[in-house]
C-alpha cells in the first residue's frame, strides 16, 4: 500500500516540476526507497559495536545490490509479463537505452571498485578512505549526468491521492499546493515503509538467533528481502502499467546509490574484508548487470525472459547458503 502511495506521490511531484523519467526513477524514487536498507547497515555498524555489528552491516551493504540485481529485476519482468498476459502491452520491456546503459555503467564501475577494495586491501584504512572518496565523487557525477541527460517527462498515472481527499472535503487544491502535497505524500509513505522494514527485520533477526543462523548470512540473504520490498513493489507497479523507464530507473538508480554511499560507510567504519558467500553475492550481482548492459548495448532491447531468469540466481544462492548452514551444523 505504501509503495502505491509513494509511486503516486513521486509521479505527480515529478510531473508538476516537469522532471524527466530518468531523474524521477533513478534519483528521487531510488534514493527515497533505498532509505530502509541504507539505515540498517549504518545503525548496525555505528550503534552495535564489535564484530557482530560489522558483519551485519557489511552483509546488508552487499545484500542490497544482490537483491536488486536478482529479485528486483525479476519483479520488473514479472510486472511486464502480467501486463502482457492482460493484453495491455507487447512482449518486451520499454527502455531508454542511454539511461539504462549510464546507470549500469556507473554501477559496474563503483561496485567493482568497492569489492576490489575489500578483496585486495582488507583492513587497509588509508586505501579505504581513498576508495570511499572516489565512490562519493562517482555518485555526484552520476547525479549531474542524470539531470543533464535527455529523457521523457513524467506523466502521472492517476490524480494525487491526497488531492482527492481534500477535494472530497470541498477544499480547493492549487498547483503549488499539489506540489507540496505530492512531496508530503511520498515522504509519509517512505517513513512508514522504513518503520515497517525495521519491524520485519527485527522479527527475522530474532528468528535467526533462535535457530543459530550466522549474522552475515542472515543479513545477506534474509534482511534485504524486507528492506528491498519498497523498490521491488514500486518497480513491479510501474512495469505493470507499462512505465518501464521508471521501473528500471528505480532499480538501477538504487543500485548506483547502494554501491556508493553505504559502501563508503562500510569502507570507513569496518575492516571491509570481502570473502566467502559475501564475495559470491557481489560477483553474481556484477555478472548479471554486465549481462544486462551487454545485451542492451548489442541488441538495443531487454527481453522479459532474461529478467525473469535473474530470479533464479537468488534461488541458487539461497540454496548455497542453506547448504553452508547445514554443513556447518554437521
Amino acid at each position: 500500500m505504501c509503495a502505491e502511495v509513494f509511486t503516486n506521490g513521486v509521479e505527480v511531484f515529478g510531473e508538476r516540476l516537469s522532471l524527466s523519467q530518468a531523474v524521477v526513477g533513478s534519483i528521487l524514487a531510488a534514493i527515497g526507497t533505498a532509505l530502509p536498507e541504507t539505515i540498517i547497515p549504518i545503525v548496525a555498524i555505528l550503534l552495535y559495536k564489535g564484530e557482530g555489528g560489522a558483519q551485519i552491516g557489511v552483509g546488508a551493504i552487499l545484500g542490497a545490490p544482490f537483491m536488486l540485481a536478482t529479485i528486483g529485476m525479476c519483479m520488473v519482468g514479472l510486472g511486464a509479463l502480467i501486463s502482457f498476459l492482460q493484453r495491455k502491452r507487447n512482449f518486451e520491456i520499454y527502455i531508454e537505452e542511454n539511461t539504462f546503459r549510464r546507470d549500469f555503467s556507473f554501477f559496474l564501475l563503483s561496485y567493482s571498485l568497492a569489492i576490489a577494495a575489500g578483496v585486495f586491501f582488507p583492513a587497509n584504512k588509508p586505501a579505504h578512505y581513498i576508495f570511499a572518496f572516489l565512490l562519493i565523487l562517482l555518485y555526484t557525477g552520476y547525479i549531474y549526468q542524470t539531470f543533464r541527460a535527455d529523457s521523457l517527462e513524467v506523466e502521472a498515472h492517476a490524480d494525487l491521492y491526497l488531492s482527492r481527499i481534500f477535494k472530497k472535503l470541498s477544499f480547493k487544491v492549487g498547483e503549488n499546493a499539489e506540489k507540496f502535497l505530492s512531496l508530503l505524500q511520498a515522504v509519509i509513505a517512505v517513513l512508514i515503509m522504513v518503520k515497517g522494514a525495521h519491524m520485519f527485520v527485527e522479527a527475522l533477526e530474532k528468528i535467526s538467533i533462535k535457530f543459530g543462523l550466522d549474522p552475515l548470512l542472515f543479513s545477506l540473504l534474509i534482511a534485504p528481502i524486507a528492506t528491498e520490498l519498497p523498490e521491488k513493489f514500486n518497480s513491479f507497479l510501474w512495469s505493470l502499467r507499462k512505465r518501464d523507464i521508471l521501473a528500471l530507473g528505480n532499480i538501477s538508480g538504487a543500485m548506483v546509490f547502494q554501491s556508493t554511499f553505504p559502501v563508503s560507510v562500510g569502507l570507513i567504519f569496518t575492516p571491509w574484508k570481502i570473502e566467502g558467500l559475501g564475495l559470491l553475492s557481489a560477483i553474481i550481482a556484477i555478472g548479471l548487470i554486465f549481462v544486462y548492459w551487454g545485451y542492451v548495448s548489442r541488441y538495443k532491447r531487454l527481453p522479459i525472459p532474461l529478467l525473469l531468469l535473474s530470479g533464479l540466481a537468488y534461488v541458487g544462492y539461497a540454496v548455497l547458503v542453506v547448504l553452508s548452514i547445514t554443513h556447518g551444523r554437521t
